[in-house]
């Protein structure tokens, strides 16, 4: 007969918190959650959550990949769709091509490697999306790289996220 018994794996320990900036900033961060707030309006919430991961791969930001992958999961994303999306151009395949606009401007807007946009990849935002909603997905992948600063420079624990606790 087998019995159970509790997982006894011993895992690294959780890096310190540099900073608790909110704390210290806190009209900063009610700012910050103003913003998030006003930028979300108007777009699917899986697409805006896409957006924030895969924004969130590129600068490292494991607490910011924890939050919104539980979120995106909790929005009726599925667990294929999300894993994949670190490799979305060779699995393009899992993803519409308004989406895969959003994650090439995504990545665009938040790399800027020579200082600019493509006109290219604009474009192809600009077919999918109607103004108003590419302004505010604009606005979405400028918000979750100045939160993904604040969590890679503070070192932000990932892990401890409940699903909307923060939408």
């Amino acid at each position: 007969m087998t019995t159970y018994t509790e997982d006894t794996t011993e895992y690294a320990p959780e890096l310190p918190v540099r900073l608790r900036w909110a704390e210290h900033a806190p009209e900063v961060y009610k700012a910050m959650i103003r913003l998030d707030t006003a930028a979300r309006k108007e777009l699917d919430p899986k697409l805006y959550e896409l957006v924030k991961i895969r924004a969130s791969q590129i600068n490292r930001c494991a607490l910011c990949i924890d939050m919104h992958s539980k979120d995106a999961l909790a929005a009726g994303e599925s667990v294929e769709r999300i894993v994949q999306l670190n490799a979305w151009e060779e699995s393009r395949h899992f993803y519409t091509e308004k989406e895969l606009a959003a994650l090439e401007l995504t990545e665009a807007v938040t790399v800027l490697t020579d200082g600019f946009v493509p006109d290219e990849v604009y474009a192809k935002a600009e077919k999918h999306f109607q103004e108003t909603e590419l302004a505010q997905l604009i606005s979405v992948i400028a918000v979750i790289n100045a939160w993904n600063r604040f969590g890679v420079t503070c070192r932000m624990t990932p892990g401890h996220y409940q699903p909307g606790q923060h939408g």
